[in-house]
């Protein structure tokens, strides 16, 4: 592991200033939009600048990386440049939400404390895992100043060590090396706890900060539907929803199902760590469905939780078709009367698209289905009203009823 970048949180001499086309009120400032420097100090990747309009009007400061798409993160609004005090006070407010405000500290020890945009830190996520800080970074700016961002952050949370991680295709799109930093002696792993259940997070190999805190509330109200059901977690990663189901919600049988061998490994290890059993399969999600299918196998409950299948706008289409295939499978699994949880976690597909996915999904598999609610991540997930992408992921809960003839007409 490399040390951590240490840049000061402090202003650094005269600022660098930036001109922009009118930019809205989005902390993101795409390439597009971007007029160039201004005549004095120029700015170095990472740096941070003084942002002005077409006009030379001042709308505030942000990290700048003229290598990305985009080029300017806006930290803050205003004609006062951010020091330390900024910063330790943003990640002061973000603590407090979390420990004071929402109170997460009874229910888990696994909860987002830095939600990026959501709490004015553009470029950093920041989950708590026990006394572990896990965070994954996606600005050069930020990357270049962690060391004293997470000290705060260890400091404030009272935790004992952290992890940082950069994401390879994040690393590309901002041109930077990020390496993977962490503190002297953090752990490999860790044991947590919510509602009652228990996991153990792996660093090396998870997925993004080793474990997916955004789906805690749902896991909890999956609950209330499993007594005495058969259940089928479809992407089931490291268990988390197969396990609420046992462990809280009494259900007869769970069988988990993924395609990463690692994944399945995990959710094997927890199930044994809460003394349950679940049905464990190493397989692709599309083709165990389909044999699933046609062996006229039925689910009391079934959860579909697919990894980001939308990256790009150009990955638009092709993973509109595969999230409609996806759920014209599992509607076929549900039995009547029966709920399907289904999932997206891709930005960049509105609300309304995805439910019109699932309508034209419900026409394919001959399913008739009533919504029940369409909810999202838990709390610890704030989002900017400036930045809505922040609300990434729906989940949907349908109830399903009797299977009738299939519709011909257009599926959209």
């Amino acid at each position: 592991m490399a040390e951590a970048p240490s840049r000061s949180l402090e202003v650094e001499g005269t600022l660098p200033t930036v001109r922009v086309r009118s930019p809205g009120w989005h902390p993101l400032i795409f390439k597009k939009m971007v007029i160039g420097p201004e005549p004095g100090p120029r700015p170095s990747d990472g740096d941070l600048v003084r942002v002005v309009d077409r006009d030379g009007v001042p709308l505030g400061f942000g990290l700048w990386n003229g290598k990305s798409q985009i080029p300017v993160r806006l930290i803050v609004r205003g004609e006062r440049p951010p020091g330390s005090e900024f910063w330790e006070g943003r990640i002061d407010e973000a603590v407090s939400l979390r420990r004071e405000t929402l109170g997460l500290d009874s229910v888990s020890d696994a909860y987002r404390l830095v939600h990026a945009e959501g709490d004015g830190l553009s470029g950093l996520v920041v989950d708590r895992f026990g006394e572990v800080l896990s965070a994954e970074v996606f600005s050069l700016g930020i990357y270049q100043r962690i060391g004293p961002l997470m000290d705060r952050l260890r400091e404030k949370a009272g935790a004992s060590a952290y992890r940082v991680h950069v994401d390879h295709r994040i690393a590309q799109a901002e041109e930077f090396s990020g390496r993977p930093v962490a503190t002297e002696g953090a752990p490999e792993k860790v044991e947590i706890r919510e509602h009652g259940v228990r996991y153990r997070v792996r660093f090396e190999g998870g997925h993004k900060t080793g474990f997916f805190c955004d789906q805690r509330d749902n896991r909890k109200e999956l609950a209330r539907y499993c007594q005495g059901r058969s259940v089928l977690d479809v992407c089931c990663y490291s268990g988390g929803f197969g396990l609420s189901a046992l462990v809280n919600g009494g259900a007869k049988e769970v069988s988990a199902v993924d395609l990463d061998e690692k994944a399945v490994a995990m959710a094997r290890e927890n199930a044994n760590l809460n003394q349950v059993r679940m049905n464990l399969v190493h397989a692709d999600a599309f083709g165990y469905m389909r044999q699933m299918g046609v062996n006229r196998r039925r689910f009391g409950v079934v959860v579909l939780d697919p990894p980001k299948l939308i990256g790009s706008r150009r990955e638009m289409d092709e993973g509109r078709k595969k999230y409609l295939d996806l759920n014209t499978l599992a509607m076929g699994l549900v039995e009547p009367g029966g709920l399907l949880l289904t999932c997206s976690c891709s930005g960049l597909l509105p609300v309304e698209e995805f439910s019109g996915i699932l309508r034209s999904a419900g026409r394919r598999a001959g399913r008739s289905a009533r919504l029940l609610a369409m909810t999202g991540a838990a709390p610890d997930h704030p989002v900017g009203l400036e930045a809505p992408e922040g609300a990434y992921l729906k989940a949907a809960w349908l109830v399903l009823g009797e299977e009738s003839k299939r519709d011909q007409g257009e599926d959209s």
